[in-house]
């Protein structure tokens, strides 16, 4: 494993970061993994190097921090944990604070690493508002209860609103992909100007470029309303798809480190998120952290990665 080190958390990062969205029944994966099997994922992303787990109250009502601090136990202060408050909190400091507490009590912790605010939306379509949310995220940091703050799923207009208070948030969390690089263009000079790096999370767009999709995959809630997997879409993503799993068998490697080994060589991305309930596949996919691609198949797959007509570029 590599790993890096962010302003503020004094611990070594993992550049592969465990998402915990599968770990608990949810809307979007179902109710598919059982605690014996939660518990068994976590500890082979410990065994395997993996040092940061990233997960959030929405993530089935609080049920996934839960079962990440049980499986944790006597190891979670020693990792980087990052959780996540739901946009329709209402919007003052109290509110805020209590749904961080109530995270911390689901974790069994006195504090989260990283604390990010899930989405815009329509949230913070105003300048005030956005200004009332530096300030609560600002006064929680100071509270020692998150080590540091930040933004998930944040593009241009949303910064902007920030205007100067962007400073005081120190990660964006945005989806990333050979398949999904919508998060370029004006978003990404925005974030390195103010020295705010990327976690990738979907960086194998949802499994897609991870592995052949069976019907059963392809029945999962939350691929069912994901643009990629939609019937006028899914036959150019699978091009894609082509290209990884060509190289990965020029190279004796998995599908899934190749798909994650481009993703790490891009701008700005510090980490990538990859969730599994199957204990066997994070040993795949941690290593591809130390995967080295050639220029030579690093340029066939952005090659591939443009010739995707539905590839969203740039915000």
């Amino acid at each position: 494993m590599i790993y890096g080190r962010v302003n503020g958390i004094d611990k070594d990062w993992s550049r592969i970061t465990l998402g915990c969205w599968q770990i608990a029944p949810s809307g979007g994966w179902g109710d598919i993994c059982p605690p014996e099997d939660a518990d068994k994922v976590v500890q082979a992303a410990l065994d395997n190097g993996i040092t940061a787990f990233d997960t959030a109250e929405g993530y089935g009502d609080g049920e996934s921090e839960r079962r990440l601090g049980k499986a944790l136990g006597s190891q979670k202060d020693s990792v980087i944990i990052i959780s996540k408050i739901w946009p329709d909190a209402e919007l003052t400091l109290k509110s805020y604070q209590q749904c961080l507490d109530n995270s911390l009590k689901a974790l069994g912790r006195d504090y989260v690493d990283l604390y990010l605010i899930h989405w815009p939306g329509s949230y913070f379509n105003t300048r005030d508002k956005s200004a009332k949310l530096a300030e609560f995220m600002h006064t929680i940091k100071q509270s020692g209860k998150a080590t540091t703050v930040g933004l998930s799923n944040f593009q241009s207009r949303d910064l902007t609103l920030l205007g100067n208070e962007l400073q005081k948030f120190s990660m964006n969390e945005v989806p990333y992909s050979l398949l999904d690089r919508a998060y370029e263009g004006e978003t990404l000079s925005l974030c390195k100007n103010a020295n705010i790096p990327y976690m990738a999370f979907s960086p194998t767009a949802q499994g897609l470029l991870a592995r052949p999709m069976s019907r059963e995959d392809l029945k999962m809630p939350t691929r069912q309303i994901h643009f990629l997997f939609q019937n006028q879409v899914y036959p150019h993503a699978q091009k894609v798809w082509e290209t990884v799993r060509d190289i990965a068998d020029e190279l004796g490697r998995k599908p899934i480190e190749v798909a994650l080994a481009w993703v790490l060589t891009r701008d700005n991305i510090f980490t990538a998120i990859v969730g599994s309930r199957k204990p066997g596949q994070v040993s795949e996919f941690a290593k591809s952290a130390e995967l080295k691609l050639s220029s030579v198949h690093l340029q066939r797959l952005t090659t591939a990665s443009d010739q995707f007509p539905m590839v969203k570029k740039g915000h």
